[in-house]
């Protein structure tokens, strides 16, 4: 049995359906999951001193490539779009093996939880041949630092012989990549309450997957009561190229192939048309925005203002590291807040809109709102704690709801917990060495960029 106190916390920002923030309040956590927020103080195992301090739920980050860790901030694409971005990196991911995807999980995953996320979702699709087992090696990680872990079987199957955009090397055929999907599905995926470990199936987009695939997926995915998710509608070439490969906008090919429903949600969404929103919310097919990623790569911006006030399922991801150059949700909610104050005005979403969105929302798209989310007892213990007193939050949390959005954080958040653990103590990782993975990444760096 593990019991955690956390005592005299200023502000506890709840998320949960009314919205409420608790002043001076006590958590006690057992066993993973909330028992109580209230005055009062069960004995525990470990106790918090929570005095001054602003209590969130964890951040659910629902997009990310966390193999993209070590090809970041590279001279060679740094002005490039989507399409040639691509095919010019392919030539660099091709190169993958276990030690390239276990050190970049774990620093992709190290930084967002020393910024307050609690969940992560990875959409690995890169599988070159003889690569080892990448999806074990993200286990491993995930197992390490403590992390709540969304893993996926991504695919490709159109190389560039076949119209796609990636190399021989890392597509495979239908038959391998279900045979696998159904394997990984055995392996790393819990659906029970509290489960720390999930998988999703995930073509990678529909231009660089076959129909085939996406529909096998589709009926795979649903045999076994796990999740879809790819990328879609993200830039106007991919527009471009189904309307001139099969006649149809993306998310008409989507739905002709079984891809709409409340068990998928798309990453970035941004060039969806009036009819294709009303589609998205009649249906419940979630969006991933991540609009970092859609700025660097000049994609466009979402319309997340009038998705949300249509209901459309809203979630918030950082996406690769090497089309954000970070790993940071607590970035991700301020670059959003202004990105759509400047766009939209008055329409814009609320600061703490936005923090519904990377919380309750992104727990929406991956099915667990009901698990994580918000602070209620019953719910798993995931959240982090801030200092109200650190000198960049100097007369800025009078509305603590907001001030993640509007003020931001700099530096490392306080404290994480994942399931009733403390995976961050005092702004750094107490799962591993964080000198000796800064050293351990560093060297297979070089050996896998050849320098």
């Amino acid at each position: 049995m593990n019991r955690l106190l956390i005592r005299n916390i200023r502000s506890l920002i709840s998320c949960d359906e009314q919205d409420r923030v608790y002043e001076n309040v006590n958590v006690f956590c057992e066993d993973g999951l909330i028992r109580s927020i209230g005055p009062g103080a069960p004995e525990a195992d470990e106790v918090i001193d929570g005095a001054g301090m602003l209590c969130y739920p964890g951040l659910i980050n629902t997009h990310h490539h966390l193999y993209q860790v070590f090809s970041r901030n590279l001279p060679q694409v740094q002005n490039m779009e989507l399409f040639d971005w691509l095919v010019t990196l392919y030539e660099i991911w091709k190169g993958l093996n276990e030690d390239t995807v276990r050190l970049s999980s774990c620093v992709g995953m190290g930084e967002l939880m020393k910024n307050g996320c609690t969940t992560v979702f990875d959409h690995h699709y890169v599988f070159p041949k003889n690569a080892g087992d990448l999806i074990g090696a993200q286990a491993q990680a995930a197992g390490d630092l403590g992390v709540r872990m969304h893993f996926s079987r991504g695919s490709m199957d159109l190389s560039r012989k076949d119209g796609g955009l990636p190399p021989d090397s890392v597509v495979q055929t239908v038959d391998e990549i279900m045979e696998d999907s159904a394997r990984l599905i055995g392996k790393y995926h819990d659906p029970s309450f509290q489960s720390m470990r999930r998988l999703a199936l995930a073509p990678c987009s529909p231009f660089s997957v076959s129909a085939d695939l996406l529909r096998e997926s589709a009926v795979l995915a649903r045999e076994y009561g796990v999740r879809l998710h790819t990328h879609l509608c993200e830039t106007r070439d991919e527009e471009n190229y189904t309307l001139e490969r099969v006649g149809l906008r993306p998310l008409a090919y989507m739905q002709t192939l079984g891809w709409t429903g409340s068990d998928v949600w798309y990453a970035h969404g941004i060039h969806f048309n009036d009819q294709e929103l009303r589609l998205l919310a009649e249906t419940g097919t979630g969006v991933c925005h991540c609009p970092i990623s859609n700025m660097k790569l000049s994609s466009g911006i979402a319309r997340i203002p009038e998705m949300l006030e249509m209901g459309i399922p809203v979630g918030l991801g950082a996406d690769g590291s090497a089309s954000n150059d970070g790993s940071n949700l607590l970035e991700e909610l301020r670059v959003s807040y202004l990105l759509h104050r400047l766009n939209s005005s008055e329409k814009a979403p609320s600061g703490y809109d936005l923090l519904k969105v990377a919380t309750m929302g992104s727990a929406r798209l991956l099915g667990r709102e009901k698990e994580i989310g918000s602070l209620e007892p019953g719910k798993c213990a995931d959240l982090f704690l801030l200092r109200a007193d650190r000198l960049e939050l100097v007369g800025a949390c009078y509305d603590p709801k907001s001030v993640l959005a509007t003020v931001g954080v700099k530096g490392p958040v306080d404290y994480t917990v994942v399931n009733g653990r403390v995976t961050v103590r005092d702004g750094r990782l107490t799962g591993v060495d964080e000198e000796k993975l800064v050293r351990d990444a560093e060297q297979e760096i070089r050996r896998y960029l050849g320098q």
